[in-house]
C-alpha cells in the first residue's frame, strides 16, 4: 500500500495474516534497474535528524536504522505491501516451501549462496546465529532484543540454511530477521563485544549492503562509498552517498523542494501552511512522497519518580511518579487535550489525522471504542473536575498540589517549529486545569541519544512527545513495547522499548495471547483490547495518525518506492537518475 502525495488515498493495510501458504511476491519496481554501477555521482540524503549509532542493534530512533541499512541488511524487508521480501534470503520461508513447519513452531531460512560482506569474507548461517546470540544477550542491552520474543533457538543447519525454533506455534513467522529490527551483523566484527563488552564495540559495521561506510562522525554525518563485494555487479547506480544530519525539517524540505540541495529530504514535519506551497510550486524542484502507515505522534506519561530526590532510584520502576499515578489525573490531562488544532498542523490528512488510538492505519485491529471513552474527548470542565476529586486543590497562585506537591509537567520534545506548536496547544489545554508546564525542547541528536539524562530513553521528564509504529501489519513487536519485560531500567543501561515503565498483567497476558494466536479476526480483537487498555489507563495520550515516508525527492530520482513498514532506505540500491 504505497502512495504518492498526487494520488489518490492508498488502500489500507490487510489484517495480520496467518503463515503464508505460497511466497509473497515482492512490489513492482518503479524504475528499471540500472546497469551501470556507480555512473550516478553523489547521493545527497538529508535528515535533520542525525544519525548517531550505526549498529541498529542500539539504535535510539529511525535515522539510526535508515543510516546503518546502507551497510547492514535484514534476511527480510518488509515490503511496501506488508509483505516480506528476500534480502540476504534465498526466499522468503512459507508452508508451501517448507520454510514454516505445519505446526508453526520452526521457521528455516535459505540464504543466498555467494555473498560476502564488505572486507571480502563470506556471509554464512553462522553470522545469523551470532546475531541471534549478540541481541539476546542481556548484558548487550540491545534496544531490539524484543523481536525474538518466544524464540527457543536458532541453529545453523549448514552454511546457508538457519533455522528458528519459537516455544510454541508463532503467528508471526516473520518476527525475527525481517525489517530494521533484524539486520544481520558479522561474527567475525563482533564476537569480541557481545554482553557488556557491546558499549565497547566497533562503531562502523562491516556490512552487505550495496555501500560500505567511508566515514561518520556521529550527530553529523555519514559518508558511503560503494561496497565492491556487493552481490548484484550491477548496482548501486550512485558512486558515494553523503547522509547529512542536522538543521530542521523546514529547511529540509527547501532543500528539496526549492534549491535542489538535496536527492532525499526525510520526515517533513513540517506545519502545513509552509509544506504544502512548497510542494505546490511551480517551480518545485521535488515530490512529496507519504504513504498511510502505523506511525503515531503520542504523549508518554511518566509512571515512575524522576525527581532528582529519587537519588539512584531515580525512573526505577519500583518508584511512583507523586501524581501522574493516579488514573484520575491522567483522564484529565488526557481530557485536556484539543486534537483538532494538533492536527490542523500537518494538513488535514496531508501528513496525518488526529486519532485517539494506539494502533493505527491498520483498519481491521483499530479500535472503534475509543470513540465513546470519556478520555478521549475534550472536556476541561470534566477534566478539572476530575482534579477535584482527586484531591488535587489550586494554590493561591493558581497551581494545582496533590498530595503535597505542586503539578509541575515537564513536558519534552526534539526541536521543530510543528512539534513547538503541538506542545504550546497541550499546555494550553493542561494550564487551563491549573497545572504548570515547562516546555523543553532537545536537539534531536541528544534525545534520541543515550548518554545524557535529555535522551527519551531515559525519560527522565515526566510527558515527553515523539513518533513510533510497528514495523509490519502484525503487531507483536509493537505491541511488545509495552509489556512489562520491556521495561527500561539503569540496570539494562536504560534499553527495551517501554519507555514509560509501565507494568499491567492483564495486558501481558493478552499479549502473550496474541503471539500464539493464528486467526486474524481473533488476532485483532486481541489488538484491540491491547489498544484499549492502553488508552483508557491513560499510558499514552495519542494525538495524530501519522503517514510515513512523508519525505521530498528530487524530481531526477528514480526507483524509490514509499515504505511505512520498513526503512526508507530499504531499497537504496534500486534508486538511480
Amino acid at each position: 500500500m504505497l502512495t504518492l502525495a498526487a494520488c489518490g488515498a492508498p488502500s489500507a493495510p490487510a489484517a495480520s495474516p496467518a503463515a503464508p501458504t505460497a511466497a509473497a511476491t515482492g512490489p513492482a519496481a518503479t524504475a528499471a534497474p540500472v546497469a551501470n554501477r556507480g555512473k550516478g555521482g553523489e547521493l545527497k540524503i538529508l535528515y535533520w535528524q542525525a544519525v548517531t549509532e550505526l549498529n541498529s542493534h542500539h539504535s535510539q530512533g529511525t535515522k539510526d536504522y535508515d543510516g546503518s541499512r546502507l551497510a547492514i541488511e535484514p534476511l527480510a524487508a518488509m515490503g511496501p505491501n506488508g509483505e516480506p521480501v528476500a534480502i540476504l534470503a534465498a526466499e522468503v520461508p512459507t508452508k508451501a516451501n517448507n520454510g514454516i513447519s505445519a505446526d508453526l513452531t520452526t521457521v528455516t531460512w535459505k540464504l543466498k549462496p555467494n555473498v560476502k560482506w564488505s572486507d571480502g569474507s563470506p556471509f554464512t548461517s553462522a553470522d545469523v546465529v551470532f546475531t541471534w546470540k549478540y541481541v539476546t544477550d542481556e548484558a548487550t542491552a540491545a534496544t531490539d532484543s524484543f523481536t525474538f520474543t518466544n524464540v527457543k533457538s536458532v541453529e545453523a543447519t549448514d552454511p546457508l540454511t538457519v533455522k528458528v525454533t519459537y516455544n510454541g506455534p508463532t503467528s508471526n513467522p516473520y518476527q525475527a530477521f525481517v525489517s530494521g529490527y533484524g539486520n544481520i551483523i558479522q561474527e567475525k566484527q563482533y564476537k569480541d563485544f557481545i554482553g557488556a563488552k557491546a558499549k565497547d564495540g566497533p562503531k562502523i559495521p562491516v556490512g552487505t549492503g550495496p555501500y560500505k561506510v567511508k566515514e561518520f562522525k556521529p550527530n553529523d554525518v555519514v559518508l558511503y562509498e560503494i561496497n565492491e563485494n556487493y552481490r548484484d555487479p550491477n548496482k548501486p547506480f550512485f558512486k558515494t552517498v553523503q547522509f547529512k544530519g542536522g538543521g530542521d525539517a523546514t529547511g529540509a524540505a527547501r532543500a528539496v523542494f526549492q534549491t535542489g540541495e538535496a536527492d532525499y529530504s526525510w520526515n517533513l514535519q513540517v506545519e502545513a501552511t509552509i509544506l504544502k506551497p512548497m510542494i505546490e510550486a511551480a517551480d518545485s524542484k521535488g515530490t512529496f512522497i507519504s504513504a498511510t502507515s502505523g506511525n503515531l505522534e503520542r504523549l508518554l506519561i511518566q509512571r515512575t519518580d524522576v525527581r532528582a530526590s529519587a537519588g539512584a532510584n531515580r525512573g526505577e520502576p519500583s518508584t511512583q511518579h507523586p501524581f501522574l499515578s493516579d488514573l484520575k489525573v491522567r483522564q484529565a490531562l488526557a481530557m485536556a487535550v484539543d486534537r483538532t488544532p494538533i492536527a490542523a498542523l500537518y494538513g488535514g490528512g496531508l501528513a496525518g489525522e488526529g486519532t485517539c488510538n494506539v494502533v493505527v492505519g491498520i483498519p481491521p485491529a483499530t479500535s472503534k471504542n475509543t470513540a465513546t471513552m470519556p478520555v478521549c474527548k475534550y472536556d476541561i470542565a470534566a477534566a478539572n473536575k476530575l482534579l477535584d476529586e482527586a484531591g488535587a486543590a489550586k494554590g493561591a497562585d493558581g497551581i494545582r498540589v496533590y498530595k503535597g506537591t505542586k503539578m509541575d509537567i515537564v513536558y519534552s520534545t526534539t526541536v521543530n517549529p510543528l512539534r513547538q506548536k503541538e506542545q504550546e496547544i497541550v499546555k494550553s489545554g493542561w494550564s487551563q486545569l491549573g497545572v504548570n508546564v515547562i516546555l523543553k525542547s532537545v536537539d534531536a541528536g541528544v534525545f534520541f541519544g543515550t548518554d545524557t539524562d535529555d535522551a527519551a530513553g531515559r525519560f527522565f521528564t515526566d510527558v515527553e512527545m515523539f513518533t513510533n509504529g510497528p514495523e509490519s501489519p502484525d503487531l507483536s513487536t509493537y505491541l511488545a513495547g509495552w509489556t512489562s519485560a520491556e521495561i527500561r531500567t539503569k540496570a539494562a543501561a536504560w534499553a527495551g522499548n517501554n519507555y514509560e515503565r509501565w507494568s499491567n498483567a492483564e495486558f501481558d497476558g493478552l499479549h502473550a495471547q496474541y503471539l500464539k494466536e493464528t486467526d486474524a479476526a481473533k488476532k485483532n480483537e486481541l489488538a484491540i483490547k491491547m489498544n484499549d487498555l492502553l488508552v483508557s489507563d491513560v499510558v499514552v495520550i495519542p494525538l495524530v495518525a501519522r503517514k510515513s515516508p512523508v519525505s521530498g525527492i528530487s524530481k531526477s530520482l528514480k526507483g524509490t518506492q514509499p515504505n511505512p513498514w520498513d526503512s526508507e532506505m530499504w531499497n537504496i540500491a534500486d534508486w538511480s537518475k
